[in-house]
């Protein structure tokens, strides 16, 4: 064994399976389900810096933006109520998932894609129409609890589905079309500015309601998964399900796999107590550390402030749209790469990889803001090729992210969850994802105009604490049938001492030998 994260390299299961056109179909409409975030991560920092937006919504900042240019540039967008439109949807996203735990258990997976695909339709006409900040605010709140739902099911849905060989590129298809919206969304920021008569950001508001329909309409024909048919106990549906999506016509060792993990979770009444115990401490720590460090990256920094960071140090505001669109660009392109790569380099590699390469180009950032900049935040003229070192550095930032801790940050905690907690897992991953873009949102622009340049260094110090987690204490988890994940943590060097009985091989040979599968 490894001294550090992996797992042996010994035979393991093999489930036979093609990645068969209708999987592939599948895995495409449900990974929709991340236009809706993307978009809205897009969008938000590009309509703040539309004057028309601030001035009918946020007069004081508008003010400030077109004030002295010789005060503070870190602290002209300073403002909470600025900032509370921005961030009040993570903090609806943070109560939804939790309620979607339940809708995604009792129900399945694809009515609550389609329940936040309907919530993001509403929160989206409402911003669009909206005349006062309490619509935007209660707009926002409506896309949050779409996000919410979408965010618990669609990762869950996608590992369930695809055959395990492929389930890191097509899990990934989730982070792809996260980084689509917000390409799309730029583009969109961009030549809707330049709409004469200054009600461009309504389109780029109400153009929500475009993935919101996509989603919505694509969830009415997608099949639920094998997974959650058997959970809520429709067997021979599930079987024809699970024949059609693997192109074979025996799935029996599958199937019976799928039933005995079924059954294992059944003896399981309160999932979400359950999650304290012992045996589930392995996975705790991927459902909460994971995302909390995903956030502490500072990509949403990059995302939903590009726009107002890149006017922060000397853009003009056409070039300011359009560095957050080449930013975009970078972001779908380097997910390419993690898709090709995911299921041959590994899960740890991109991780480890991706790390050391934000952390140098924070630095970097760091030290070219702060050389121009220095404390008093007037950088008098900028050279035009200062500004383009600090866009390229940024890029590369951006592509570390878009191929590592982007998309391994919902992969990875999707995959690992056994049935019986997977639901009420999931949705711990997602609150706690949502509770910290909701801080990290919250208290950015603060941040800015108090930390200045070394808000980078404070994000690049959290880079340094969540790779040497991943080096220790993350295990690879490539190839591994995700019935089968629990040899992954048995195997482990830390966390094998959290295993119980109940996950040894001799019980679940027990199980499958019990009366539960003999009725299947």
């Amino acid at each position: 064994m490894p001294a550090v994260g992996g797992i042996p390299t010994g035979p393991g299961k093999e489930y036979p399976g093609n990645l068969t056109p209708n999987v592939i179909v599948t895995c495409v409409v449900a990974a929709m389900g991340g236009l809706i975030f993307g978009y809205d991560l897009g969008i938000s920092g590009g309509v703040t810096l539309m004057d028309p937006f601030l001035l009918k919504f946020f007069p004081k900042v508008y003010r400030s933006k077109h004030g002295d240019s010789s005060t503070n540039q870190y602290c002209q967008f300073n403002s909470q109520t600025l900032t509370m439109f921005t961030s009040s949807l993570y903090l609806a996203a943070l109560l939804s998932s939790l309620v979607a735990s339940t809708v995604t258990r009792k129900f399945g997976r694809k009515p609550s894609m389609l329940l936040g695909g309907m919530l993001f339709f509403a929160g989206a006409l409402l911003n669009g129409f909206a005349q006062a900040v309490w619509m935007l605010i209660v707009g926002r709140i409506l896309l949050g609890f779409g996000i919410g739902f979408a965010n618990q099911s669609v990762p869950l849905y996608l590992s369930e589905t695809a055959p395990y060989k492929y389930r890191g590129a097509l899990n990934i298809g989730f982070q792809l079309s996260i980084t689509v919206g917000i390409l799309v969304a730029n583009v969109l920021n961009y030549f809707f500015a330049k709409i004469h008569g200054g009600w461009g950001w309504r389109l780029s508001l109400g153009g929500a309601i475009v993935p919101a329909i996509i989603l919505t309409v694509g969830s009415l024909f997608l099949p639920d998964t094998p997974n959650s048919l058997i959970e809520r106990g429709n067997m021979e549906d599930a079987r024809e399900k699970l024949k059609r999506i693997r192109g074979l016509e025996n799935v029996d060792e599958e199937f019976n796999d799928l039933v005995m993990a079924s059954e294992l979770s059944k003896q399981v009444e309160h999932p979400w107590r359950n999650l304290l115990q012992r045996k589930y401490r392995p996975h705790m720590a991927v459902a909460t550390l994971i995302p909390f460090f995903q956030q502490f990256t500072g990509i949403n920094v990059i995302t939903f402030y590009a726009p107002v960071l890149f006017k922060t140090i000397g853009f003009g505001d056409d070039a300011s749209l359009m560095s957050s669109v080449i930013t975009g660009l970078v972001n779908v392109i380097a997910t390419l790469v993690s898709i090709y790569g995911v299921d041959k380099w590994g899960r740890r590699f991109l991780f480890l990889e991706g790390g050391a390469q934000m952390l140098i180009c924070q630095i970097i950032v760091a030290a070219c803001i702060g050389a121009k900049f220095g404390i008093n935040g007037n950088p008098g003229e900028l050279p035009n090729w200062y500004a383009i070192v600090v866009v390229l550095f940024i890029c590369i930032y951006v592509a570390a992210f878009a191929w590592s801790w982007g998309p391994l940050g919902w992969l990875v905690p999707s995959e690992v969850f056994p049935l019986e907690i997977r639901s009420a897992a999931q949705s711990i991953n997602v609150s706690v994802n949502m509770v910290f873009t909701f801080l990290v949102a919250q208290i950015f622009l603060n941040m800015l105009c108090h930390l200045k340049f070394g808000l980078f260094l404070f994000f690049a110090f959290f880079v340094v604490v969540m790779t040497i987690y991943i080096y220790y204490f993350l295990p690879e988890t490539k190839n591994i049938p995700i019935e089968e994940m629990n040899q992954v943590w048995r195997s482990h060097w830390f966390w094998a001492k959290f295993m119980t009985e109940e996950f040894s091989n001799g019980n679940v040979e027990m199980l499958k030998g019990g009366q539960a599968l003999k009725n299947v």
